[in-house]
């Protein structure tokens, strides 16, 4: 199944992840594909609230992963310094994502759903003006 959504502010995209939230359960991926900028972040935040976080949530882009705790654990994965490398798929098995999903919800920054076995969710998030965002969710059974 797949659905559109216009965006024009940060906070109706942090909402729209938060409304996302509430589809999820433990052991759902979720691949986030977008542009810099394009707020896959703010979309990621809105999860996190949704999933009952309160910790503040930044782009694991430095650190590659980054661990949070609610209602429904969070790792939020930025693949984005990995892509220039040869063995990025080595890589992306060391982080072990396996464990995290047997744990909560796993959402993935510039991931490719070739590197997983199971994908729930794929979000493309399309910069249609300064002011607007294209996103479109691909539900996977």
């Amino acid at each position: 199944m797949q659905i559109s959504a216009k965006i024009t502010t940060v906070t109706e995209m942090e909402a729209l992840g938060a409304e996302i939230a509430t589809l999820l359960s433990i052991g759902d991926l979720v691949i986030l594909r977008g542009d810099l900028a394009a707020g896959k972040t703010a979309l990621v935040r809105g999860l996190g609230a949704g999933l009952g976080i309160i910790e503040q949530i930044f782009s694991p882009t430095f650190v590659i992963a980054r661990r949070y705790f609610g209602t429904i654990p969070l790792t939020h994965v930025d693949l984005y310094r990995l892509l220039d490398h040869s063995n990025v798929r080595a890589e992306v098995g060391d982080l072990d994502v396996e464990a995290d999903l047997a744990r909560g919800v796993v959402v993935v920054e510039w991931g490719d759903e070739t590197f997983f076995d199971e994908v729930r969710l794929v979000v493309n998030i399309a910069i249609t003006s300064p002011e607007e965002r294209e996103v479109t969710l691909e539900w996977r059974s």
